[in-house]
């Protein structure tokens, strides 16, 4: 059954962090989200569409606010013959078969709706809809997509599994497994695992994973960070546990900074311009000085959306990743708007972090 969500209201369009997070505890609870649907709750269509779902075999979300709560019930029941009733104070269809605090679930035909009511600055509730497959996420580096799914392709057959595989940058893919069966997704990690050793990473969330392995050896990490505008460390200090491995970064965004905080020569920055190799060897040299970090990122580039020459393009991006035993850069052009930029410069920065360690992450 594919799994719909619907947004019914205009903060759920406007509010873009209330969405995110909303979007985020459902894809954490349920698994993958077939499409997103938004509705003001003045729109005439409305019933028709959520009568159209519940005569599909979909499991859908609806979300809504304190206000209009009780209004969707009331569609809801109109659709299915049914009468509203009051339970712990709220108003809900008689054929809810499940329901906690601000969230029900009803079951019609084949169809199976979850109706959450969360408003600006509040918690989710409580998702009351499940998803009916064990699903599981690895990550893949260094692998042409043909040549991984030639290996991955036999052991899916094996353990009765599918997967998908996303692209997120060159060189770093992400595969979605799921399965109806208990344990064999387990079994198809082991076995792609064994044929891929310095390849795949068994985690969903990579950056979980990096300050995991890094807080178990007593290690540090430091950035410095130009044309992200911090990004970089954003994608760290969001989750849980970032400071066990992150004191502290730089964001050096003018000339001055990079001179005064990271302690780059003026004639450096003068001779080469603040995107190129040499200054991205001199900003990740300077952050490990500054911090006494294990490892250190810098990233100097043309985000856009203009700034551009015909030598330096927008989207030049130097990248450079340091430990205390090696430094490795690179120079790379990515196309997109000023932020699609920003977000693959930091991506492409984790993987170099990666990959320049492979004993410690592998």
């Amino acid at each position: 059954m594919k799994l719909h969500v619907i947004f019914i209201g205009n903060k759920f369009v406007y509010n873009r962090s209330l969405k995110e997070y909303i979007l985020r505890k459902i894809e954490n609870e349920t698994g993958f989200v077939d499409s997103i649907t938004y509705y003001k709750s003045s729109d005439n269509s409305l019933f028709l569409y959520l009568e159209e779902q519940l005569n599909s075999k979909n499991r859908f979300i609806v979300i809504t606010s304190k206000k209009n709560f009780s209004t969707i019930g009331k569609l809801i029941s109109t659709a299915t013959s049914d009468n509203q009733i009051v339970r712990d104070g709220m108003l809900v269809p008689q054929k809810a078969s499940i329901f906690e605090e601000h969230s029900y679930l009803l079951e019609y035909k084949s169809s199976v709706v979850n109706v959450l009511q969360i408003d600006a600055g509040e918690s989710i509730p409580m998702l009351l809809l499940s998803s009916s497959e064990t699903q599981a996420t690895v990550h893949v580096f260094e692998e042409e997509k043909e040549t991984l799914l030639n290996i991955l392709q036999p052991i899916a057959q094996m353990y009765e599994v599918t997967f998908d595989v996303t692209t997120l940058i060159e060189g770093w893919m992400r595969i979605d497994i799921s399965s109806k069966r208990y344990g064999e997704i387990s079994k198809f990690i082991h076995g792609a695992k064994k044929l891929l050793p310095k390849k795949l990473i068994k985690s969903a969330d990579i950056i979980s994973y990096i300050i995991e392995k890094l807080s178990s050896k007593a290690k540090k990490i430091s950035f410095a960070e130009s044309c992200t505008g911090g990004l970089l460390a954003y994608q760290f200090t969001k989750v849980n546990g970032a400071s066990k491995i992150l004191d502290g970064s730089l964001l050096t965004y003018s000339n001055d900074l990079k001179e005064n905080w990271l302690g780059i020569a003026h004639e450096i920055i003068e001779d080469n311009g603040a995107v190129s190799s040499e200054v991205v060897r001199e900003m990740s040299e300077g952050s490990m000085n500054v911090s006494h970090a294990d490892y250190t990122l810098a990233v100097s580039g043309i985000a856009g959306d203009g700034g551009g020459t015909e030598e330096k393009p927008v989207g030049t991006v130097y990248i450079g990743v340091r430990t205390q035993e090696k430094h490795e850069e690179r120079h790379l052009h990515f196309s997109g708007d000023r932020n699609y930029v920003q977000e693959q410069s930091t991506l492409y920065a984790i993987k170099m972090l990666l990959l320049i360690d492979k004993e410690t992450f592998f």
